[in-house]
């Protein structure tokens, strides 16, 4: 579909790429300090199925000449839609933030309401790969915020930092303590359980804001189908953690993406947390990937505010090398 608005002087085109485009927009994707994409990494997962033509649109003057904007949806190579926005970049010529910000937001809108007719119940959330100072970065805090005015314009107005996390192998792993015992539950009702009940007085914000949305139910049962269902890790890796009279305290999801081993989830009962539990739990997931991926590194994120679980990643050897900024419509 295209849609035409009178914007910066002219009529721009808004619409989804054809295969025939790309030597025309790959000049645009280049790295800066919001972005580290590059037209090779647009390529790459191109290839693989991650980013597909139909999920990459372009603004375009009606007149010709080089596109004026773009923006790139990430999904996995099974998704019928995309589920996050990985990049918008816009033309030099583009020079003022206002005419930035309001090019790149009629972009994201219009592809929107094209994946709303498609089937989508909820924009595509929007992330950003920061450095963990970017804040005290001009450089950085001037290349996302035009980028921020435009996801917000466009219906993603909620902003969520999340702290990056690093293990690797060299720093070493506790021995098990004997506090917590873990087993293997091939039983998904009894994540279900364990998810919901981990609900209750959650740090997590993305956890916390979806079940305020759809309910506790709905999102536990979501939450088993995704890490069942999307990430890569195998099944066979979830643990549930019992003291050793057979208490139930918690849970712990080792899984991986497409490029890294990952801490998927951990959960600790709220009648048990504040025992150190999590720090057993990590320091299990982690046992799990190490043995099971040899990575080079495994990665995790938490929320800024999150501070029990920043503490237990620093204290299982984990570093914050990083931050996640996520905009998303609630």
């Amino acid at each position: 579909m295209r849609l035409q608005l009178h914007r910066l002087g002219g009529t721009v085109i808004f619409r989804p790429t054809v295969e025939s485009d790309l030597d025309r927009f790959l000049p645009l994707i280049v790295a800066d300090p919001a972005s580290d994409m590059t037209a090779d990494t647009y390529k790459a997962r191109l290839a693989d199925g991650e980013y597909r033509p139909s999920w990459t649109w372009l603004a375009e003057d009606a007149s010709g000449g080089a596109p004026l904007a773009l923006a790139i949806w990430w999904g996995d190579p099974d998704d019928a839609q995309p589920s996050a926005l990985d990049g918008v970049f816009v033309h030099d010529s583009v020079r003022s933030t206002t005419d930035r910000t309001t090019l790149a937001a009629e972009l994201l809108t219009a592809a929107h309401a094209a994946y709303a007719r498609a089937g989508a119940t909820v924009a595509p959330e929007y992330h950003f790969f920061l450095p963990g100072d970017w804040h005290d970065r001009p450089d950085t805090v001037a290349a996302l915020a035009w980028r921020q005015g435009a996801a917000r314009h466009a219906g993603l107005p909620a902003s969520l930092e999340r702290l990056r996390y690093e293990w690797t192998p060299q720093v070493g792993l506790p021995e098990p303590s004997g506090r917590v015992l873990f087993c293997a539950e091939p039983n998904d009702e009894v994540f279900v359980d364990l998810f919901r009940r981990v609900l209750a007085g959650t740090l997590d914000a993305a956890s916390r804001k979806e079940a305020e949305h759809i309910g506790a139910e709905a999102q536990a049962r979501g939450d088993v189908a995704f890490y069942r269902d999307t990430m890569l890790g195998d099944r066979s890796w979830w643990r549930v953690a019992r003291t050793p009279d057979g208490e139930v305290v918690g849970f712990g999801l080792p899984s991986r993406n497409h490029a890294f081993p990952v801490v998927g989830y951990l959960g600790v009962l709220p009648d048990h947390r504040g025992h150190g539990y999590a720090d057993e739990i990590l320091a299990e997931i982690t046992r799990i990937l190490a043995s099971e991926t040899d990575p080079e590194r495994v990665r995790a994120d938490t929320d800024l505010t999150n501070a029990p679980m920043a503490a237990a990643f620093e204290r299982v050897g984990y570093r914050n090398n990083a931050r996640r900024l996520v905009l998303s419509a609630h």
